[in-house]
């Protein structure tokens, strides 16, 4: 009797945590459908878990104030995997921009890619295979 109460309180607290983690991970707060691109500068490029993002310093149209978007993209493991590093952007870079928006309107999105003025482009993707690193 005591094992199956401990087995339904485990078994319990197992489904909570992956409710969680599945909540956490969605990305329901984006419109996919929609992308958006600001100009601007970089203020912050941060290199962290769960979530690389970067804030960006939008250039104001005329009479307007400067607006700081923030924009959330990957891991830095699938970020890397792109050939992202913790210094491929840094304060003061100016860079183009590209997201799928928030729903709720907000000064934030999903990265898709940034431009730099140089031209060089910087974009990322989900679609990482193990098998594709393995060495022959």
């Amino acid at each position: 009797m005591k094992s199956s109460k401990a087995f339904a309180v485990a078994l319990a607290l197992a489904a909570a945590a992956a409710t969680h983690a599945k909540a956490h991970h969605s990305g329901s707060m984006f419109d996919p459908s929609r992308t958006e691109t600001v100009q601007g500068t970089v203020r912050a490029f941060n290199w962290t878990n769960p979530h690389v993002n970067v804030e960006v310093i939008a250039e104001p149209e005329a009479g307007k104030a400067p607006q700081l978007w923030t924009l959330e993209a990957s891991s830095p493991g699938v970020m890397g995997r792109s050939g992202w590093t913790k210094r491929s952007l840094n304060p003061g870079d100016r860079v183009t921009v590209t997201f799928s928006p928030l729903r709720d309107g907000g000064l934030g999105g999903s990265l898709r890619k940034v431009q730099l003025p140089d031209g060089k482009v910087l974009t990322w993707s989900t679609s990482y295979s193990p098998a594709a690193d393995a060495k022959p």
